[in-house]
């Protein structure tokens, strides 16, 4: 009799495993799982590799290897790169939001729209289209007579034209940051001081641009690590002009040694990791010194610009001929010769260049397919795993969320190129069931998307969290339903604008990203992100000007249809939006 009840028992001791992992608890361990080999694994790989290559550390090879001459070149260039090209995103952005915000500028929308711009297009298409504009062959200034005449140096090709260039590009991510925080200082602030006498520049000094000081710093951090992990502008700036950077340091050793010198890479890398976290600290501390905070209230009323609009005006769209029109219009001029350096009339125009680029030059066509479906992979399982995530990370509290919320941070914050030496290092060897690598495969960059770019897709959904009624999922769960079904017919449909949201942000930072392939695509595996400098190295601008407008196109389309959606979408999400 009681052999009989213990084999009927042994099922039910068998189920409750399963039973156990099909519930939330699976569910963390999923995505303790996923977010475990995707990010912090192999960043844990990349130190190892750095600090421990032979099982012990040894730190006369740490001490030769960073006193190199060369190495403590790009170090140095890297930081005054990257700071001063932070000082000057930091002026240009917090000045446009400061006339968006706080004046009556007219189609303040549209211009908004042109002013984030070139955040969206492709470093590398960005760094191509000024080059070519202010070239002695520049198609604009050509027949204007103001372009350099034939031989001259070309100005951006220095590491002043680097710090120009990264400027510019980062503008908008602090604009973005203290658009957001000058929205946020109460008018009462403001109308007081009016009433004590304070007027104009005063008010904006004295009241205004204090309140706003964590939303200018945090800008600033932005602008930072994009400077310092910008592979597109200083690579195809710095490398002809033999400015030196961590970075290009990086990508170079790794092309001309191969996995060979990974061990060296990854110290560089870690190098190039510990200055980023040091300069996110500094300016999260320079944020937060003589914070303080107000409760919210009216926003500050828009000022008159009086005798002063037409020129300010002015001023505002001269900068976007200048920065944006210009040289988008020199790549347009130079893809349209078969020549690079003809001048453009109506003997020279062709469609050549865009033929091959679509329909002939098989391997732009392969890239843009490997781009295309790795981006709508990456959507795919990351909008669903961010799903997820959010709910954990909004209504389950404990050191495994925090965990969980720092390493997918950490992944996004760091430059794309140390996430792809850790994915070098990490698929390298033969994995576990398969027995072979990952390396030189397109799965190597799959993995890497996924592990870069779950925190973009983790934010719009957060906030979608923040304004969901918890009560729902309660009685959902109260009425017998699992977690999966909670999430399928209780949280999604009411995050469904988010989730939106998400899919568009990863899918156009992800379909011609540079950052995080550019050392991982092969022979077998090539994305279009860095089709551009390898068309630019090989001597074919014209073709390479061709793919670069195919790009701004892509996103162009992208950013209008997102447009015309806009209205379901949660507010601040799509950051060319007013």
């Amino acid at each position: 009799m009681s052999l009989a009840n213990d084999t009927a028992k042994r099922p039910l001791r068998a189920l409750r495993l399963p039973l156990a992992l099909g519930g939330e608890r699976g569910l963390l361990i999923a995505l303790v799982l996923f977010v475990g080999l995707l990010s912090i694994v192999p960043l844990a790989r990349l130190a190892w590799a750095a600090l421990l290559p032979g099982g012990s550390f040894d730190a006369a090879r740490i001490a030769e290897l960073l006193g190199n001459r060369r190495v403590v070149e790009a170090t140095v260039n890297t930081i005054w790169i990257s700071v001063a090209s932070t000082l000057l995103a930091t002026v240009t952005g917090t000045m446009a939001a400061m006339l968006v915000t706080l004046t009556d500028m007219r189609a303040r929308t549209l211009w908004v729209f042109g002013f984030v711009l070139p955040l969206m297009i492709p470093p590398q298409v960005t760094a191509l289209a000024w080059v070519q504009a202010f070239s002695p062959a520049s198609p604009i200034l050509g027949p204007l007579g103001l372009a350099l005449p034939p031989g001259t140096r070309h100005p951006l090709y220095s590491m002043g034209g680097i710090v120009f260039l990264l400027g510019l590009y980062n503008a908008p991510l602090v604009f973005l940051s203290v658009r957001a925080s000058l929205q946020r200082v109460p008018s009462s602030l403001v109308e007081a001081a009016q009433a004590q006498g304070a007027r104009g520049f005063a008010v904006t000094r004295d009241i205004v641009l204090p309140l706003a000081r964590g939303g200018i710093f945090a800008g600033a951090a932005l602008a930072f690590v994009s400077s310092i992990g910008n592979f597109g502008i200083q690579a195809m700036l710095g490398i002809p002009a033999r400015v030196s950077t961590l970075i290009t340091l990086i990508y170079r050793r790794l092309n001309s040694y191969g996995p060979s010198a990974l061990n060296d890479m990854a110290l560089l890398a870690l190098l190039l990791a510990l200055l980023t976290v040091l300069g996110m600290a500094l300016t999260a501390w320079l944020g937060r010194r003589g914070d303080q905070r107000v409760d919210t209230a009216r926003r500050l009323p828009r000022r008159s610009l009086g005798a002063l609009r037409g020129p300010v005006e002015g001023l505002a769209w001269l900068y976007l001929v200048l920065c944006l029109l210009l040289p988008l219009s020199a790549l347009v001029g130079t893809a349209l010769v078969r020549g690079y350096g003809q001048p453009l009339n109506a003997e020279t125009i062709t469609f050549e260049n865009f033929a091959n680029a679509l329909f002939h030059h098989e391997g732009i066509r392969e890239a843009f397919a490997t781009s295309l479906w790795l981006t709508l992979a990456t959507v795919a399982v990351l909008i669903p795993v961010s799903v997820a995530l959010g709910y954990v990370l909004t209504w389950r509290e404990g050191w495994v969320a925090r965990v969980l919320r720092l390493a997918s941070e950490l992944a996004y914050a760091l430059p794309g190129i140390i996430i792809g030496v850790a994915m070098i290092l990490f698929f390298l060897r033969p994995l576990p069931l398969i027995g072979t690598g990952l390396y030189g495969t397109v799965w190597v960059i799959f993995a890497a998307y996924l592990s870069n770019y779950l925190a973009l897709a983790l934010r719009p959904i957060l906030g979608g969290f923040a304004q969901i009624e918890r009560g729902l999922d309660e009685a959902a769960q109260l009425a017998g339903a699992g977690i999966l079904a909670r999430l399928r017919d209780v949280v999604l449909p009411s995050l469904a604008p988010s989730a939106a949201a998400a899919a568009i942000l990863v899918f156009m930072t992800a379909i011609n990203e540079i950052q995080t392939s550019v050392l991982l695509v092969s022979s077998r595996a090539t994305t279009i992100g860095p089709m551009i400098i390898f068309l630019e190295e090989a001597g074919s601008s014209t073709l390479a000007a061709a793919v670069g407008c195919l790009m701004v196109l892509l996103v162009l389309i992208l950013m209008g249809l997102s447009l015309l959606a806009g209205r379901r979408l949660p507010d601040g999400v799509l950051p060319w939006r007013d």
